[in-house]
């Protein structure tokens, strides 16, 4: 446990220095007043919590400190803390694998996100875990995405399903899942492409991909999961709500937590498409991509101990 909160920390930590620099220490010891709460707001703000959230937070806090004077810094960062396990109540993901064989999990989202890095990343957490994974590279209209694929499979030795540069992605999807039963793989992941170079619509090649899936098993893909680039901010909603239109999203994934201060937005997001956060890259390596927990995050957010 203790491990894994090091790594939100860790992850977190342009969010929270970002968020502690602004307020000059409002979450040490030190008595609050009403320019740190400014001071606060103002940071929330900047952090990409969003105006709902944020003002959720200062209401809050002004409150406790209109019945207490000497309400502290580590009272806001708790009352915050509380607000925000409030809010991402039900947002924890989690998959239970052996229902089918294979367990489909497709992932979509635009190009940049870091889908593919994060298909690969995901079977090395399944790996870890002791389950058999096995990739479908279903980007097949960016070349760079095949081989950066490749890449991942051979380093982490999980098996590849791939075909040349503009095949029908579709059919790759198909022979995957073939080789995910003759292989007796439990879970197969497929990479997706996030835009088109022709004039054809993603949209409906991924469509496409879920009826030819559903030729094997009807159930298929039984999870949608939407690579979001956490450190977009707020604007990922509207690609979230598109894609949740059109393909019916199960599950999020956000990327790139590491290299934000705007750690914020996954509530923002969370909060407007209730759709549950299976796991947040945290880093570079194959390990930082993590199952979310709603406690390591608020707590590494707010600076607080496990």
């Amino acid at each position: 446990m203790l491990g894994l909160f090091k790594k939100f920390k860790e992850g977190l930590s342009r969010t929270t220095s970002s968020l502690f620099s602004s307020v000059g220490g409002i979450f040490s010891g030190k008595k609050l007043d009403a320019g740190s709460i400014d001071s606060l707001e103002e940071a929330l703000y900047g952090a990409d919590f969003g105006t709902e959230t944020t003002t959720e937070i200062i209401e809050e806090i002004q409150a406790a400190y209109k019945k207490e004077k000497e309400l502290r810094g580590q009272d806001a960062a708790t009352i915050g803390a509380s607000i925000l396990k409030r809010i991402l109540q039900g947002s924890e993901g989690e998959l239970k694998v052996g229902v089918n064989k294979p367990e489909v999990i497709c992932l979509v989202g635009v190009n940049g996100s870091g889908k593919t890095t994060t298909t690969a990343k995901l079977a090395y957490q399944f790996k870890e875990d002791g389950h058999k994974p096995i990739l479908g590279a279903c980007d097949t209209f960016r070349a760079a995405a095949n081989e950066q694929i490749k890449t991942w499979a051979e380093r982490l030795e999980i098996d590849l399903i791939s075909s040349q540069h503009g095949a029908d992605s579709a059919s790759v999807s198909f022979d995957a899942y073939q080789a995910a039963v003759s292989r007796k793989k439990d879970i197969l992941i497929l990479d997706t492409a996030g835009r088109l170079h022709n004039k054809s619509n993603l949209m409906q090649e991924l469509k496409k991909i879920r009826r030819v899936l559903q030729k094997n098993d009807e159930t298929a893909p039984q999870h949608r999961w939407l690579v979001l680039d956490g450190s977009i901010g707020s604007n990922s909603i509207e690609q979230a709500r598109i894609f949740n239109q059109e393909f019916d999203i199960t599950g999020l994934i956000i990327t790139k937590l590491d290299g934000t201060s705007r750690g914020g937005s996954l509530v923002g997001i969370y909060r407007e498409l209730k759709i549950p956060i299976y796991f947040v890259g945290l880093g570079e390596k194959a390990e930082d991509l993590q199952p979310f927990s709603v406690d390591n995050y608020v707590n590494a957010v707010f600076g607080l101990e496990v």
